[in-house]
């Protein structure tokens, strides 16, 4: 009962965000209820594709008040944004991005990248993330 209740609410959770703060965010993306969305400056600044994943904690700014900067940030279909990461305003993330938890990503990433730390930083290509939100992978792991 619980797990229904919880993809009911995150199902209408992207049509809400759409409807009241005029984001782009597709209505197949699944947003937890206690992501953080840049709501008070920028909010028509925020782009996010299908079947992306945006999971609790996780915060993704479109403005920066100490620069004066209102940007658009682009998140692409099949991603996952890990727990507590912050995705800074100006960041175009490519399709099936993997955003470690607690990661800053502070500049835009390729497509089929996973990406962690703080500045974050990619440490495998070639993944690839199914609807579900399951990485595939089949990429290589890259030295840090």
């Amino acid at each position: 009962m619980r797990k229904k209740l919880w993809n009911i609410l995150s199902s209408l959770y992207p049509m809400y965000l759409n409807k009241i703060y005029s984001m782009n965010i597709s209505k197949k993306a699944i947003i937890s209820y206690k992501a953080v969305l840049d709501k008070s400056i920028n909010p028509r600044g925020i782009y996010i594709g299908d079947f992306t994943w945006v999971l609790a904690g996780a915060m993704i700014l479109s403005h920066d008040h100490s620069r004066s900067l209102k940007a658009d940030t682009k998140i692409g279909s099949n991603c996952i944004i890990g727990i507590r990461s912050i995705i800074l305003p100006g960041v175009v993330l490519g399709n099936h991005v993997v955003v470690g938890a607690g990661a800053i990503v502070t500049k835009s990433m390729p497509s089929n990248s996973v990406v962690v730390g703080n500045p974050a930083r990619i440490i495998k290509r070639g993944v690839i993330v199914n609807e579900k939100g399951q990485i595939k992978d089949g990429g290589k792991s890259l030295t840090v």
